[in-house]
């Protein structure tokens, strides 16, 4: 298990609670940010959010935010005494109110700022029948906030959306997590929201906790593969823009490793942006290769060979100080010889990087 999360915790959850034949048994602590508990449908997420909203009291174990208990031995809060922000997958907005009114039933803390923040100005006169489905989550998200919560809990809020709504709506949510100081437990099985948003998180599988820690490092370890699946695991990098080369269309980061080339970004130079590199996107050569189309090669070191249950292994790698992931064949493994510590090149397909997988960092 990984359990690297580093700083004091801002959030410690120790829950049991038998569902049926099905077990929920999660540890886990994070410092603030965001939080995302990930893993398949049926893995116990929504059970966790539920304990430590209050809408359902574990078998025993505690739950402590900031510092202040919620839930232990002698200890149950009510929900509306946890100080707890939820947004769940439907937005549960009052139809018979206006947006304006939706946003202030549960209080006006900060108002101005977070209408401004969801850009939620031009929809306050409508009705949310009137709302499109990535509107009404940012006013969900809004009303939740206003509450002045010591944490917010979102609960697959984007997963009744389809691709568009959720590329509207996933911006606001990277701009509250940059400006706005109230941590997040945000729940998806969808790799690329959480590689986009998520500063810690915590992977389940039955009902237990199987890796926690940074974001970087949870994705990036090999062992991560055999949760998240082949075709979605990979590495996040943290990186800078550098330049734009506008007659090529791209635009050049910088990161910790060296330059990628990407699909031109519309953000200034000295922006920092999030991209994941899926696994199956990185090609692995023991000489830097010379005169092919790919245009990011970066000198890379092998930390972990994970041997799955398949014809593949997952490679763990390490580019300065960024780790990175990718998968080969067994077959390729042999012929290539690699063994940890390695000194290698990587071949990043980045310039085919997807939309979801292009996000705006922090800092």
């Amino acid at each position: 298990m990984v359990d690297q999360t580093g700083g004091a915790p801002m959030i410690s959850v120790d829950i049991r609670k038998a569902l049926g034949t099905f077990e929920l048994n999660v540890q886990f602590q994070a410092p603030a940010g965001v939080t995302a508990v990930f893993g398949r449908s049926g893995t116990g997420k929504t059970s966790v959010i539920r304990a430590i909203a209050g809408l359902d009291r574990p078998d025993m174990g505690r739950i402590e935010i900031a510092g202040r208990v919620l839930f232990d031995q002698d200890i149950n809060l009510p929900p509306h005494r946890r100080g707890i922000g939820v947004v769940f997958q439907d937005a549960r907005l009052f139809p018979h109110l206006s947006v304006a009114r939706n946003l202030t039933y549960g209080g006006r803390h900060d108002h101005d700022r977070i209408v401004e923040l969801l850009g939620l100005g031009p929809l306050l006169t409508r009705y949310p029948a009137h709302l499109s489905g990535g509107e009404a989550q940012r006013v969900a998200l809004g009303r939740a906030l206003m509450s002045n919560p010591r944490i917010l809990l979102l609960d697959e809020p984007l997963a009744a959306l389809d691709a568009t709504r959720k590329a509207d709506v996933l911006p606001y949510l990277e701009r509250l997590r940059d400006t706005v100081d109230v941590p997040m437990i945000y729940v998806s099985h969808a790799v690329s929201e959480v590689a986009r948003l998520a500063t810690t998180l915590v992977v389940l599988d039955a009902g237990h906790v199987v890796q926690s820690g940074p974001l970087e490092d949870v994705l990036s370890d090999p062992k991560s593969m055999r949760i998240v699946g082949v075709r979605d695991a990979g590495a996040v990098i943290n990186a800078k823009v550098e330049r734009h080369d506008d007659g090529d269309g791209l635009s050049v980061l910088a990161f910790d490793g060296g330059m990628i080339s990407m699909p031109k970004v519309d953000r200034p130079v000295g922006t920092r942006m999030r991209l994941r590199v899926p696994a199956q996107d990185v090609i692995l050569a023991r000489l830097r290769p010379q005169q092919i189309s790919a245009r990011n090669v970066v000198a890379v070191r092998v930390t972990e060979l994970d041997h799955g249950r398949g014809t593949g292994v997952a490679v763990g790698l390490r580019a300065g100080k960024t780790p990175l992931l990718a998968r080969i064949t067994k077959a390729s493994l042999r012929e290539m010889d690699l063994a940890v510590g390695d000194e290698i090149f990587a071949i990043l397909k980045a310039t085919a990087a997807a939309p979801e997988n292009i996000g705006q960092g922090r800092g």
